[in-house]
């Protein structure tokens, strides 16, 4: 026996206009000054201080790897000997004498040129160190921004979907005055509108935490409005050209002067073994006369200082094996670090595959599902044939499916953000 259908009520007949009258997208925010993506990192790559300390370290170690290579400055000498102290007669006592002297030191063996070198690769890994932050700001930012640009969107959903279940709330409490509805219809009306605000609530929370965030690089301009345009960033490179590209990475590059640096600092170890020179000369003025009233002469002296490597075992020995085990460390971790990127590369790179396959589902699929089922449901619930409950359930549903439609494209554009940061070698 085919089930009864109630005929539409006129509450019912309201309903489907409202629904139908109802905007699915909010209207376009007033005028202001908007915030986008490019802006954002263009602020933040100019204002941060990190990047200018890095620079200001950068040309420090550069001005050492010249000063490093450079000898020692000479010593000059200067005295009076054999005064007598009785009388202080500078011309008594034949041995009274003033001496000026120069003495020049020469360090064992290459050191200065392995130190100067050392200093220099140095100054290469602070460099990389800059391009890295300079990278990783890129990469924070990007994504910061990007989870401030879905919070933004998801609130204009949440917000237009708001009216809705207002009138939805609205009618039913109507409804229950003339008997039309039950208390049930009401009051579940009333729990989605409060679990609605309270959705909100949250929403705006992690908005305005992903603003503070965003506040330590853009400052104040990180609480201008956000360009409701979807945010553009370049396509990444392929995953096995980004492999490639990671060799070049400014991480590797930053290890790898490392290691340099570390190895010149053997090499200066090494060089320790060997004697160091000192070589000096020396002018001897002399005062008063000979016996025979002739002027006394003057003297020179001719000096060479050899510093004699003793107790090795203690000394050049201990430091050139602590200088070879930092250098065995640095090879280790620029191998550690390699790993870890090639280990981002791939979880990058099934995300993104993963995500694309997601937004062409929901593109092509649950998006146009949901609306049609919300449309069957209105449809069903003006005939009579479903109740009140079915008709929240299907509105929420769709609500959901925009909400994660919209998350899958942004999830994807963070995506990119972490690829490009490892493609960071291709633009060196």
């Amino acid at each position: 026996m085919k089930p009864v259908l109630r005929q539409p009520c006129r509450w019912r007949m309201v309903l489907l206009i409202c629904l139908f009258l109802m905007p699915v997208v909010p209207t376009a925010a007033g005028e202001g000054i908007w915030l986008d993506l490019p802006e954002s990192e263009r602020i933040a790559l100019e204002n941060d201080p990190l990047l200018k300390a890095g620079l200001a370290r950068f040309e420090a170690l550069e001005a050492d790897a010249i000063a490093d290579g450079q000898l020692p400055d000479p010593k000059l000498r200067t005295g009076l000997y054999n005064l007598p102290l009785d009388d202080f007669d500078l011309r008594r006592e034949p041995a009274t004498q003033l001496r000026l002297g120069i003495q020049q030191a020469f360090p064992r063996g290459d050191t200065l040129l392995y130190k100067s070198r050392k200093t220099r690769a140095q100054a290469s890994a602070q460099r990389h160190r800059v391009q890295l932050e300079r990278k990783r700001i890129l990469r924070d930012v990007r994504k910061t921004f990007l989870a401030i640009y879905y919070q933004v969107e998801a609130a204009k959903i949440i917000r237009s979907s708001r009216k809705l279940f207002e009138s939805l709330t609205e009618i039913t409490r109507v409804q229950y005055g003339s008997g039309g509805s039950s208390q049930q219809d009401v009051l579940r009306a009333e729990l989605e509108l409060s679990r609605l605000d309270d959705r909100m609530t949250r929403i705006q929370a992690s908005e305005e935490r992903a603003r503070a965030r965003l506040s330590r690089w853009l400052g104040q301009a990180a609480w201008r409005p956000v360009q409701p345009a979807m945010p553009a960033l370049p396509e990444p490179p392929a995953e096995e050209d980004i492999e490639e590209i990671l060799q070049r990475h400014p991480k590797i590059r930053l290890l790898s002067a490392t290691i340099e640096a570390h190895q010149h600092a053997v090499a200066v170890s090494k060089e320790q073994y060997k004697p160091g020179w000192t070589l000096g000369a020396e002018y001897r003025m002399r005062f008063g006369d000979n016996p025979d009233d002739s002027r006394r002469a003057d003297m020179g002296a001719v000096m060479l200082m050899v510093d004699v490597p003793l107790f090795m075992e203690k000394r050049q020995d201990q430091r050139l094996l602590a200088g070879q085990k930092r250098a065995d460390a640095a090879v280790l971790e620029r191998a550690n670090s390699w790993r870890k990127l090639r280990e981002n590369l791939a979880i990058e790179t099934a995300n993104k595959k993963r995500l694309a396959e997601r937004i062409q589902r929901y593109e092509e699929r649950l998006l146009k599902e949901a609306e049609e089922n919300a449309k069957a449901a209105l449809q069903a619930y003006q005939s009579g044939t479903l109740e009140f409950t079915g008709l929240m359930r299907a509105r929420i549903t769709e609500l959901d499916i925009r909400l994660q439609a919209l998350k899958l494209r942004v999830d994807l554009l963070k995506t990119h953000a972490g690829l490009l940061y490892l493609a960071a070698g291709e633009e060196e």
